[in-house]
C-alpha cells in the first residue's frame, strides 16, 4: 500500500518514492527528498533501515527459491523497482518462477508496466493491500498464480504502514486462509526500540503520511498467528539468515548492529 491515485502528483510525497530516495534511486521528487532528508539529517544512520530491509527481502526470496518447491510469489506493496527485485532474484535461481507485484502508487504503476514488457512471468496489479480479495481475485493475479499450489506471500515493509484500526493481522489472516499448505510468508516490519529514535521516526511518518506504526517483536509475531515461524524467528533484519544466498546489501558481518539497524525486523513463516 502506498499513496492512492490515478496520476503522479509531484507535489504530494509518496512512501514508495521516499524509500527509493533513501536507497539511492532517482525516481523521486523534491517533496520526497525533503522527507528523506529529515531522516538523513535529523536522524543520522536511519537510512540503514531501508538497506537492511531490502537485504532481508532479497535473502528471503533466494532462500525460498533455492530450498523449497515454491515458484510463485505475491509481493504486496512492492514499491519502486530497485536492485534485485523479487522476480529477478527468484528467476535467477528458478527461471520458471512467477511474480505478481501489488501497489497503488501511480509512479510504481508506470514501472510495473515496464516490468511486464521485459518479463512474461511477471504481472502488476494495481490494488490496495488493505483489500486483499481485490488482489487475489484480480484477473492478472489469477492468470499467473495457481492457488491450488503453494505461494510465497511477501509483506516487505508494508504492514507497518497499515494502522491498527485497519487490521493488519486480518490482512495476513486472509492470505493464510486462501493459500494452501506449504505456502510461505515473509514479513519485514518497523521494530519498536522503545527509544527516542523510534519515537522520532514514527512521528515523522505519522506527521507526513498519517501512517507508520512501530511494533514490538511480540506484536509482529502476532501478525503471523496460525503460521509456523521458522528459525531464527522475528529478529533484526540484518540478523535474519545473513549467510544465505543473495546477500548483496547486507554488511553487518560480526560487528555490533547500530540502533537503527535494530529498528527493522524480519521473519519467515510457513503454513503447515
Amino acid at each position: 500500500m502506498t499513496d492512492e491515485g490515478s496520476s503522479i502528483d509531484p507535489t504530494k510525497p509518496s512512501i514508495a518514492r521516499v524509500y527509493d530516495y533513501l536507497l539511492g534511486g532517482k525516481d523521486n521528487y523534491a517533496v520526497d527528498r525533503e522527507i528523506g532528508d529529515v531522516f538523513k539529517r535529523d536522524l543520522p544512520g536511519s537510512v540503514a533501515i531501508a538497506f537492511a530491509n531490502r537485504a532481508a527481502l532479497t535473502r528471503a526470496v533466494g532462500e525460498i527459491a533455492t530450498t523449497t518447491d515454491v515458484r510463485q510469489f505475491i509481493d504486496l506493496g512492492s514499491g519502486l523497482p530497485t536492485a534485485d527485485n523479487v522476480h529477478q532474484v527468484a528467476q535467477r535461481h528458478a527461471p520458471e518462477s512467477r511474480v505478481v507485484y501489488v501497489d497503488t502508487d501511480p509512479q510504481v504503476l508506470v514501472h510495473g508496466r515496464a516490468l511486464l514488457e521485459e518479463n512474461d512471468r511477471t504481472r502488476f496489479v494495481a490494488a490496495d493491500v488493505r483489500n486483499p480479495d481485490d488482489v487475489r481475485t484480480h484477473p492478472d493475479t489469477l492468470e499467473l498464480i495457481d492457488f491450488d499450489r503453494p505461494v510465497a506471500v511477501m509483506f516487505s515493509a508494508i504492514l507497518h504502514h497499515v494502522n491498527d484500526e485497519e487490521d493488519p493481522a486480518g490482512i495476513v489472516r486472509y492470505w493464510r486462509d486462501h493459500v494452501p499448505s506449504g505456502s510461505y510468508f515473509f514479513v519485514s516490519h518497523f521494530r519498536s526500540g522503545n527509544n527516542p529514535e523510534t519515537a522520532e521516526a514514527e512521528a515523522v511518518l505519522q506527521r507526513t503520511f498519517g501512517r507508520g506504526r512501530w511494533r514490538t517483536d511480540e506484536e509482529i509475531e502476532s501478525l503471523l498467528d496460525g503460521l509456523q515461524i521458522l528459525d531464527p524467528g522475528i529478529v533484526p533484519a540484518s540478523l535474519w539468515r545473513p549467510d544465505v544466498v543473495d546477500n548483496p546489501w547486507n554488511s553487518s558481518g560480526e560487528r555490533e548492529l547500530t540502533v537503527w539497524e535494530r529498528l527493522i525486523a524480519a521473519g519467515l513463516a510457513r503454513k503447515a
